[in-house]
Order: structure tokens, then sequence, then C-alpha cells
């Protein structure tokens, strides 16, 4: 028999963890009379790592982030834990079944290579992985024995019917049905079906069901998608647990589960229990009603809201009309159109008697006000690494905002400045390995013919960097990455950085760079992510005596996301203009939008360069500890020394000019701004 060689790349963590796992050997000892394989079999068709094959290397800037221990603030875990790129070595499959293969197996193993579609977006190199899973496995069945589901199929099953909770498709993964009288034929058939339904939920589950290139060329998370055969491995000796092992390839994130626990509740029950409200109901489009108008359509709406006939009497007037649209009915349209998304004023709209008529259960697929927003926003989380890290940077595009974390809690956030609409900044994760103080600035290529051809070279020096002509701007207070910046190496050669125009950070809007993030008072963003050693005083005292390069003892990821939609720390729901145009591309892409023309706003993307890192002489920082310094309110008296140093005079070709957007955010009480 030829395996094809993506058939091949299994691993030895899958192996590992049916050879070593002791569920996985009660497990296979049940199944040694339900043909499920034996761990003399699977230890038999084990082939060690080949010294002729070399794991691939990852072009990913995030690859090194590793994973960390889940925060407290996550869910109860289970002991499943989604393997990283670097444990999973490739070695090779066995070429041919190590026994012979009964009918169930001859089944299986010619359903495999039939090329008939088990589902219709199961990636290919995902069927080869499960052929290559039941290679090992000796073609034996491991969901389905004696014609009846096994434990482990009954709960991935359950899983798969609740894909919604976690705002899956849960028709994308179709059960397969069971009868008493099905030939091999179709046991191969339903027992391969529900691998591929399971596969494609862990891809789903992890970002794989949008192609995000079409997005953007901008949006590059490392999605580290979990190969078929690693998902069948582990949850095909997870019995009961089976389910809750696949459900963890969805996001642990505390601003995942609070959109989760939102999205329940946009789907529970609408109105209060008084109001009977059940199905549907159809009326005719006609004139907008507002409270006191008469129409023949509202007792209708009393009867689909469990309303009385006609408003109570009073003292001083008899029962109501029935076409009476008074205070009670417009009351329940308004309930009905918060939890559909609708301006909730109460009054019976087009678009209301739209959202009437379609089922609770089809909401979604409607792409209506805020499940979609919610829906396509936790389809955002899954660009995300699983596990943040306890330490870590994170950027919201869309708020402009930078947080930092350290020891998984918020230590301080800051005002930036992101990419224009013309120049968005990218999405995805890195890893910032060193600061520099006193930078030189290489104008990108993007805007170097426009500062030529403008004659605005004052200041700069001509070089040749790596064999093209390039303009300089050495270290200074005109410089335009300012006195500090902060390299995570990536494809897109952005970074964080100071800025010389401190005006712009007053903008309600401030998208004005080329794609590069500005930080507001860099000085204390370094304070909280550089060592405890390197002081701002310390760090002041470099300035104007020539690039100096500090390298972090550790790396620190920093995560550039784009959410429109979340759950701030007080439990409030907030959404945000999107300024890329994204959203229209991310509800389309999820079935929740098919209006045509929606992406007609989204910018063509310049082409970016790779990043150039220059070599630079790498202070080595103290390691004597320091007691920790107390936080610095913005308006403090260094704070505002250090914002009347900086020049505002000046402004290099990269920057835009300040505008006006929306009315600027009320300063928190409790958080400080940097």
């Amino acid at each position: 028999m030829r395996v094809s060689k993506s058939a091949t790349r299994t691993t030895s963590a899958v192996l590992a963890a049916v050879l070593a796992s002791s569920v996985c050997m009660a497990t296979l000892a049940h199944a040694q009379a339900t043909r499920t394989p034996a761990p003399s079999t699977i230890r038999s068709a084990a082939v060690e790592p080949s010294s002729s094959v070399k794991a691939e290397p990852s072009a990913a800037a995030g690859d090194d982030l590793g994973t960390s221990p889940p925060t407290s603030d996550g869910p109860p875990q289970s002991d499943f834990k989604e393997p990283a790129k670097d444990e999973q070595p490739i070695t090779a499959a066995p070429a041919a079944p190590t026994q012979p293969l009964d009918r169930q197996g001859e089944a299986i193993l010619a359903r495999l290579k039939d090329g008939k579609p088990l589902l219709a977006r199961l990636p290919i190199k995902e069927r080869d992985a499960m052929l290559a899973f039941y290679t090992i496995a000796d073609f034996k069945p491991v969901w389905i024995t004696g014609g009846a589901f096994t434990p482990a199929a009954q709960s991935v099953i359950a899983r798969l019917r609740a894909a919604g909770e976690d705002a899956l498709d849960p028709g994308a993964y179709p059960i397969p049905t069971l009868n008493g009288a099905m030939s091999e034929a179709e046991l191969a058939d339903a027992e391969l079906k529900l691998s591929a339904a399971v596969v494609l939920y862990a891809r789903d589950a992890r970002g794989g069901r949008v192609n995000l290139a079409a997005i953007s060329k901008l949006i590059t998370p490392d999605l580290n998608l979990t190969s078929a055969d690693l998902v069948l491995g582990q949850l095909a000796v997870s019995g009961t647990e089976a389910g809750e092992r696949l459900q963890a390839y969805n996001p642990n994130q505390p601003g995942y589960l609070a959109l989760k626990q939102r999205l329940a509740a946009a789907r529970g029950p609408a109105l209060p229990s008084t109001t009977n409200r059940t199905g549907t109901l159809l009326i005719p489009v006609g004139t907008a009603l507002k409270a006191g108008m008469r129409d023949p359509r509202v007792p209708r709406l009393r009867a689909h809201f469990g309303l009385p006939d006609h408003s109570a009497g009073t003292l001083d007037a008899g029962p109501g009309d029935p076409d009476i649209y008074d205070k009670d009915v417009a009351d329940a349209v308004a309930a009905f159109q918060r939890s559909r998304g609708l301006p909730d004023n109460g009054n019976l709209t087009r678009g209301t008697i739209i959202a009437l008529a379609i089922p609770d259960d089809a909401r979604l697929r409607t792409g209506g006000g805020d499940e979609a927003e919610l829906v396509s926003n936790m389809e955002r989380w899954r660009w995300l690494p699983r596990e943040l890290g306890p330490d870590y940077v994170l950027v919201n595009v869309p708020e402009f905002r930078l947080r930092v974390y350290r020891g998984g809690v918020m230590r301080d956030e800051t005002r930036v400045i992101v990419g224009k609409t013309e120049s968005p900044t990218p999405i995805f994760s890195g890893a910032m390995e060193t600061a520099v103080v006193n930078p030189s600035w290489f104008v990108p290529p993007s805007i170097l013919k426009t500062m030529l051809a403008s004659g605005r070279t004052s200041g700069f020096e001509v070089v040749r960097r790596g064999g093209q002509i390039s303009l300089r701007q050495p270290p200074g207070e005109r410089n335009a990455l300012g006195f500090i910046k902060f390299l995570f190496p990536n494809q897109h050669a952005v970074y964080l950085h100071d800025t010389p125009n401190r005006s712009l950070f007053s903008a309600a809007k401030r998208a004005f760079s080329h794609g590069c993030v500005r930080v507001d008072d860099p000085f204390r963003f370094a304070d909280a992510v550089l060592p405890d050693s390197w002081t701002e005083a310390s760090l002041r005292k470099l300035i104007g005596k020539g690039e100096r390069s500090i390298r972090l003892p550790q790396k620190l990821p920093v995560h550039i996301a784009y959410f429109t939609a979340y759950v701030d720390d007080g439990g409030t729901y907030r959404t945000l203009p999107d300024l890329y145009g994204y959203d229209a591309r991310i509800k389309e892409a999820l079935g929740l939008s098919t209006r045509p023309g929606a992406m007609a706003s989204v910018p063509i993307e310049p082409v970016r360069r790779a990043a150039s890192v220059q070599p630079g002489p790498v202070a080595q920082p103290s390691t004597a500890p320091r007691a920790p310094r107390p936080r610095r309110e913005a308006n403090s008296a260094p704070a505002q020394r250090y914002a009347a140093q900086r020049p505002r005079r000046y402004a290099p070709a990269e920057y835009g000019e300040p505008g006006l957007w929306t009315p600027a955010p009320a300063p928190s009480a409790s958080r400080t701004w940097w």
C-alpha cells in the first residue's frame, strides 16, 4: 500500500499519549474485543523519527512564544494541553497495516482512498493526516463498536451539537446516523465522517474556518492548527471526557468568555415570561406605528406578545380599542428590538417586522446587530495564541489602546497611535526582544520617493542599506522614532516607538502612522516592560549619547489585535467604529452578512518589505533587585516636565494631521493613562 507523503506526518506525541496515558491504556484494553487497536498494535506500528526527515521551520514571528499555564482568571481546565509546534516532531507512519485487515478495516481503507469528500470544507492535508492516524491504528474503528457509538463518540457528538455555544455553526459538523442493518462500507463511511466532523470542529475552534488572507493580507496570526492525527489521537482515547477536550480547542481567555456569556444571554428568552412569546409573527409591512396610532395589525401583536386584547380601563376612561398601539404594545416591541440589536424606540418599523418573521434559532444567520458583532469578535479571539502568557503586551487597534499585563493582571495602559486607513497596522503576535534608546530612523520605501520629490530631506543622511539607497535620520529630538523604540521582529517591519509629535495623542481618532504603533510616554512604557534595573532616570541619562540597545532577559509576547466589540472590566458591553473596514468582510466570511457592496470601503493595502533589524551594542542590565516603584499619575510633575520638554514644532513627512472623530473617552478614575 502506498501512503501519501503528508500521510506520514504523524507525531511521536500521539504515540506517547497512546502508550503512556492510563486512560488510553484502559480504553484500549476495553476495546480489545471491539475492534479498537490494542496497545500492542499501536506499539508495533510506532516508528522512530527518521533522521532523514526534518521538521519544517515556521516562518511566523511568534513561533517561539511557547505556551504558559492558564491564569486564575480562566475557567477550571482539564488536563488537556494543546500541543505546541515544538512538541510535534515528524515521524514516519507505517507503509502498510501491521496485520491483515478484516472486512471492516478494508472498508475504512477503501473509503479513505476513494477520493469522495467526507466534509466539504475538510482540507486534503487533513484527510491525509486521518489516513496516517488510521494506518497506525490498523484501520480499526475508534468511534463505532458493535454497530453503536462508543462513549467517546457520544461525548464528542454532544459537543458538536452544542457548537453554537462557542459561536460555531452546528450544521457544519453533521452527525452520521446508525441503524441495525448497516454494511461494512456504511459503517466505515459513518466512522470517517464523524472523525472528519471532529477534526473540522477542532480546526474551526482554533481559527481555521476563515481565509484571513481574503480579509486582509495584514492579518497574519500564527494559528498553530493541530493536525488531524493529533486531534484524533487525543480524543479517541479520552472516553467520556472527549467532548470536553474537543471544546478546549476554543479560546479560554476572559475576554472571549465574556462575549460567549453575552451571546448566550442574547439567545436566551428575550422577553419576560409573562409575555409568553413563541415562534414567529408574519404581519404585512405598512406604515410605521408609534404609540397612540391605530392599526388593524395591533391585535396580532398583542396575541404574539401575550398582552391583553385591549388596554385596561381607568377611573377616567374605559377599556381601550384593541387596534390602539398603546404603551404596553410599544414596550413589548422595544424589548424585542433590544433582543435583536435594533433601535429600541418601540416603534413598529419595517426592520422590526422582518425580525419578527425570523425564528429564534435563525437569528445568527440574519447578521443583525448584537449577535453578528459578538460572533465576529469571538472569532477574532481565535487569532490569538491560546495562552497569551502571564506577561504580555496587548494592543487593540480600533480602541487606540495598549495594555501591559504582568502575572496575568493588567499593570497599566496607554494611548497609542496606529496606522492610517491606507497603511493599516498589521494584526499578529510577536515577541519583544530589544529596546533601542536614541534610535536612528531609516525612511521606509513607501515614503522615500515622496520625500525625495518634495525636497524635505533636511537633517537626513543618504546611506546605502541592504544594497539600496536610503535616507537615515540620526538620533535626536527631531527623530521620527523619538527617543526610544521597542523591537519585536516580524514580517511587517513594524514596531512600537516614541514620537516627537505629542499633539497627535490628544485626538480621539489616532490613526496617523504608516503601520507602526506609537506609544504615549514611552519611558513609562519602558518602565513597565524592561528589567527593574532600568529605571526612567537611567534611561534618560542615555539620551544624546548615541544609539544603545537593551535586550530583554526574556522575550515578551506582543499581541496586536482588532476588537470592535468587547466587555470591559466593569462588565459593560462596548462597541468601537470599524477603523479598517474589516467587520463587513469577517461577517460575510462567517455567513453573517450578504449585503452587496459590504466590502467596498476596505482600503487597498500597500506592499510591505520584510523587517530589517540592525545589530547594535547590547547593554547588560544589573541583576540587583530594587524596590517596586509607585505608579505615577499622568499629570504628575515628572510627566508634565517630560511633555513640556518634547518639541512640537516638527512633524516628519510620515505623520498625518490630527483630526476630530468622536468625543474623547472620559478618563477612568481607577486607571492611570500614560
